[in-house]
């Protein structure tokens, strides 16, 4: 038997990651990683050493979340070519759990408390 990973008692956060593309999406789901932009490091940084972090995935503009991944690792200073150089920072691990277009209209019913209880999406 195996004894459960210490990390599955932490507390959990949830993050909405904006893509501007479909292709950053696919990049990520084939190859189990991600980057995000400087200004988003320190805050998924810490909250990946203090909580199981999840990360749900929407390209902008359409309508839908195209599916959500477990934070894997945290960020580190080495970058992805995968991305060009759109102003990312370094790549982290990503452990996709669902793969799947969600209409906005689907979460709807929730409201994110810490941006004045708007809509999820």
């Amino acid at each position: 038997s195996k004894s459960p990973s210490p990390r599955q008692y932490m507390p959990v956060r949830y993050f909405i990651m904006k893509s501007s593309n479909f292709q950053n999406i696919d990049i990520s789901q084939q190859k189990g990683i991600w980057s995000t932009t400087p200004s988003n490091e320190r805050k998924l940084n810490g909250a990946f050493w203090e909580s199981m972090v999840y990360l749900i995935f929407s390209v902008q503009g359409s309508g839908h979340f195209q599916g959500f991944a477990r934070m894997g690792s945290s960020i580190g200073c080495e970058k992805s070519q995968d991305w060009g150089s759109a102003g990312f920072g370094g790549v982290f691990k990503v452990e996709w759990i669902r793969k799947e277009s969600i209409p906005f209209q689907f979460a709807h019913h929730l409201l994110n408390p810490w941006n004045d209880n708007k809509k999820v999406q």
